[in-house]
């Protein structure tokens, strides 16, 4: 009963950063194609978490707003994302994972004993499977949150700091889903790379 944890969406403008927990059947092969969710195309991506989904034992998400990104910091709102989706694994199975196999390196405050692996969704299948998830959930959501907030294209970038999604932060605001402290960085770049451009307004339509 190996935990493998994985994150997404720590780099995004906007959007949660996202985690999941999957544990997979020890006596089953694995699924083939499986990788780190970056090496993988979209459609790839949605067919693999669609078979992961049909084989695991249990999948756990847990998530971390833009708001709490901002009052904890990217690092700490990853850990709190990665702490609900074991509460959640450990809920559903019934008891704690055997292990928990995540992502990177060792996170003290985590809460779990745990082994660390460095580039491990590349590496590892419990870790690959998470990100696969992960990463299909993520982009999901914020193709939802396009349809309410369509300027900044993000069923295209997910949130993430594109020329297009900056330019549409200077034309139109931040909405509730932008987290302030990594916008303030890209209204610097983009003022760097196309002059001068209004200051991010607040938009308030929710």
């Amino acid at each position: 009963m190996l935990a493998g944890v994985d994150e997404v969406g720590r780099g995004p403008l906007a959007g949660p950063v996202v985690a999941c927990a999957v544990v997979m059947p020890p006596d089953r092969r694995a699924i083939a194609g499986v990788n780190d969710s970056k090496q993988l195309d979209h459609a790839t991506r949605v067919e693999l978490a669609a078979r992961i989904r049909e084989q695991a034992l249990v999948i756990a998400l847990g998530a971390a707003s833009a708001r709490e990104v901002d009052r904890l910091n990217i690092y700490h709102a990853t850990v709190v994302a990665m702490q609900r989706a074991l509460t959640r694994a450990t809920a559903r199975l019934g008891h704690a994972p055997h292990h928990v196999l995540v992502d990177g390196k060792p996170i003290r405050t985590l809460g779990v004993v745990h082994t660390a692996v460095v580039k491990g969704d590349a590496k590892c299948y419990h870790i690959a499977c998470a990100s696969i998830i992960a990463k299909v959930t993520r982009d999901r959501l914020m193709t939802a949150l396009a349809a309410r907030y369509g300027a900044y294209a993000w069923e295209r970038n997910s949130g993430y700091g594109t020329l297009h999604h900056r330019q549409a932060l200077a034309e139109c605001g931040l909405t509730p889903h932008h987290r302030r402290s990594f916008c303030l960085d890209a209204q610097v770049a983009l003022v760097f790379e196309a002059g001068s451009v209004s200051p991010i307004q607040d938009v308030r339509n929710d």
